[in-house]
């Protein structure tokens, strides 16, 4: 059940709130439509409940706000909008990487494939879907984690009638099992005929909350629908006699030899017809636009036949088979962000292509700072020239690092736990170490590329190992995963990958240079001989000649680049940590 309670998005400059003081209810068992005209506030009032949205009010599910469900994906299915995976993500690979995500074992994946009719699309790219095939998509992302709600934003929106009935014969029978189903829709013809309650919105505010046989009788318009030969005839013979009789009736030509009559009944309109011997090949009547809702035969009332219609149609066509319930969900596992992250991150070729590009550019950079001369070792082993602010492998693992919560940020599938996915510390943790891991190989891929391609064309001269190889290991080693942790945590912070990236390169063209003004200064005392001094108080050897590491690592962080990352990395952190606990305590 569903029980939204002044729903009321924040004014917009000058306009009013796109939604003000919405309250309705959604009970578990039926299907509710939110009815609105384009603009009416639909979309916005699923994004309050769904809290994707800053605003008052409050949404309960089940007896729960979202943020106090420990697994909303689970108690909530989500479709908002087309699906926005990377259009070279297979449907198989999406759904698989949504497993993970939600804990449910990877075979649910073939089993709402084969449920929404995509098995034989399994290994398609996601943009080559037409959009009736990126509406299953979406239901099937939906129903992934058998979730007790449905809540879906246009869901048959630009689907033909036959993949329309589909959708809602699937929304009908998760209703059917218990499940709650809501969606919006700017069609009073689809919401009377597939909905058992009818919300309607009308410039931000609740017009009506009625069930589906009132809101027929009371805010559709009834008719008689009439077919004949004489069309024109008739329809003069009845514009005639109702002007004659002064009553409100107005005739509509359709097309073809089709007529509405409104203001009338059915036994009205036969009386004339076979008073003046017009030969009638139909005559009902109908509601709105929903087409005909009773026999031809004289006067009925057309919400109360349309009920008994829509429940014949309903016994006579089974609802369509839905994916079998999980019955035992897997217990809690640290790696089961890591397993998420695995398939996010490999699922597509985007890290790959960024690795083949820093490879190639860093070989290139490198044997033209060869050609050029006067470039100190270090810098030409890292192909890092001084008018760049970072060499291509630490951009590169720093825009890999940018896009890593890129997904948690725009699936649907992913909205109910938009608030709480990307701020849990063990999701933090995956992606942390996988950037980690990557930026570990594109690091040391990088470097060996550099080394080859410099033997191949100048020979032995330039490969040469620096005597001081193991402060500059761990310094290039420190940079590249520095900025790949700055681009996690900034893209995790300010949710886009744009400000972790702005975050990479803020490091060596902001904070460096104002790190080298602090230390600019002429220096009173010295940390040298820290690493000795530190043994001394902790009174042991340091073993496998743990000084000589300390004081390498010391040495790192004592140059400007150095400290400015980490000065980087502790800020971001913060705020990660930060929003974390605001997250959890609002």
């Amino acid at each position: 059940m569903i029980q939204a309670i002044g729903l009321t998005s924040n004014p917009r400059k000058e306009l009013p709130p796109a939604v003000d003081d919405v309250s309705f209810e959604a009970r578990a068992g039926r299907v509710t439509a939110v009815l609105g005209a384009p603009g009416a506030g639909k979309t916005t009032a699923l994004k309050l409940m769904l809290e994707l949205q800053q605003g008052r009010g409050i949404t309960y599910f089940r007896g729960r706000p979202l943020h106090r469900i420990a697994h909303p994906s689970r108690e909530v299915g989500v479709l908002l909008g087309e699906v926005p995976g990377h259009p070279a993500r297979t449907v198989r690979s999406q759904l698989r990487m949504l497993c993970a995500a939600a804990g449910v074992p990877v075979r649910r994946a073939d089993e709402v494939l084969e449920v929404v009719g995509l098995v034989s699309l399994r290994d398609e790219r996601l943009g080559t879907l037409s959009r009736g095939m990126d509406r299953r998509l979406g239901l099937a992302c939906a129903l992934l984690s058998d979730p007790h709600t449905l809540v879906l934003d246009a869901p048959a929106d630009a689907l033909d009638a036959r993949e329309g009935r589909w959708l809602h014969g699937i929304l009908r029978a998760h209703a059917a099992q218990g499940g709650t189903v809501l969606f919006t829709t700017d069609d009073p013809r689809e919401a009377a005929r597939t909905a058992d309650q009818v919300v309607t919105l009308e410039e931000g505010r609740l017009v009506a909350d009625q069930e589906a046989a009132d809101f027929a009788r009371t805010r559709l318009r009834p008719r008689v629908a009439v077919r004949s030969p004489h069309a024109v005839r008739l329809s003069a013979l009845l514009t005639k006699e109702a002007r004659t009789a002064q009553r409100s009736v107005e005739v509509v030509r359709e097309e073809g030899n089709r007529l509405s009559v409104y203001g009338s009944t059915c036994a009205d309109v036969g009386e004339t017809a076979f008073r003046h011997g017009i030969l009638v090949h139909q005559l009902a009547d109908e509601t709105g636009d929903m087409g005909p809702v009773s026999t031809p035969s004289g006067e009925g009332d057309a919400p109360e036949a349309g009920e008994s219609r829509q429940a014949e149609m309903l016994a006579a066509n089974a609802l369509p088979p839905l994916p079998p319930p999980i019955a035992v969900r897997q217990a809690p596992s640290p790696l089961r962000p890591l397993r998420y992250e695995l398939r996010r991150a490999a699922g597509v070729g985007t890290g790959y292509l960024t690795a083949a590009a820093v490879l190639v550019t860093s070989a290139i950079l490198s044997v033209l700072l060869a050609r050029i001369g006067h470039t100190p070792q270090p810098r030409l082993l890292a192909a890092w020239p001084r008018e760049l602010p970072l060499p291509p492998a630490a951009l590169g693992a720093g825009l890999l690092g940018a896009i890593a919560f890129g997904e948690e940020f725009r699936h649907p599938a992913l909205a109910a736990d938009r608030g709480t996915v990307p701020r849990r510390l063990g999701l933090l943790a995956a992606k942390l170490l996988v950037a980690s891991t990557t930026a570990l190989m594109l690091a040391f891929l990088a470097l060996g590329c550099d080394l080859e391609v410099l033997y191949l064309v100048y020979g032995r001269e330039l490969t040469e190992v620096p005597s001081d190889w193991l402060s500059l290991g761990a310094s290039w080693i420190g940079l590249v995963v520095g900025c790949a942790w700055a681009g996690v945590l900034a893209a995790g912070t300010f949710r886009s990958t744009t400000a972790g990236l702005t975050a990479v390169l803020a490091v060596p063209i902001v904070v460096v240079p104002l790190v080298q003004k602090a230390l600019a200064g002429a220096s009173v005392r010295t940390a040298a001989g820290f690493p000795w001094r530190l043994r001394e108080l902790v009174l042991m050897q340091w073993p496998f000649g743990g000084g000589r590491y300390l004081a390498a690592g010391a040495r790192v962080l004592a140059q400007p680049v150095g400290g400015a990352l980490m000065l980087s990395l502790t800020a971001l952190l913060c705020a990660y940590l930060l929003t974390t606990l605001r997250s959890r305590v609002r």
